[in-house]
């Protein structure tokens, strides 16, 4: 049985990733999902022991013991945590399954340019982003 809470770390600063969090957190009635913006500035990336560039490479999720899990793996455990199984046991049938596993991989290679932000080496567009989503100071 799964060990709740989930952490899953996201890229706040992705459009179509901050959308589908928020859509995740409003189906969340149960309150086992803890979310984690890694483009937002703070200590809590590094707590997670976890690269920035691995983060940014594929969808990340802690379970509670420590287990770390990716990709459409953390798609499936959202959608078992907010009452969406179906959708994970769907997800897991041998015609569906390829096919999510190569759309996945070829989202997360794409999403910068998708979502119309530059691909930079390092930590470089994280820090344009999280720049970019602050409010200036007056």
């Amino acid at each position: 049985m799964a060990q709740y809470p989930l952490t899953v770390w996201y890229d706040g600063a992705c459009p179509l990733c901050s959308r589908e969090m928020r859509f995740m957190k409003r189906l969340d009635s149960k309150r086992r999902l803890r979310f984690c913006d890694f483009s937002a500035p703070g200590d809590e990336v590094a707590a997670c022991g976890i690269p920035l560039s691995e983060l940014s490479a594929v969808l990340h999720a802690q379970w509670e013991d420590g287990t770390v899990i990716r990709g459409l793996d953390v798609f499936r455990a959202i959608w078992q945590a907010v009452g969406l199984g179906f959708l994970a046991r769907m997800s897991r049938l041998p015609v569906i399954d390829p096919l999510l596993v190569k759309v996945y991989a070829w989202f997360a290679r794409n999403r910068l340019w998708l979502t119309g932000r530059k691909v930079c080496p390092g930590d470089q567009c994280r820090n344009e982003s999280a720049d970019k989503t602050r409010s200036p100071s007056a």
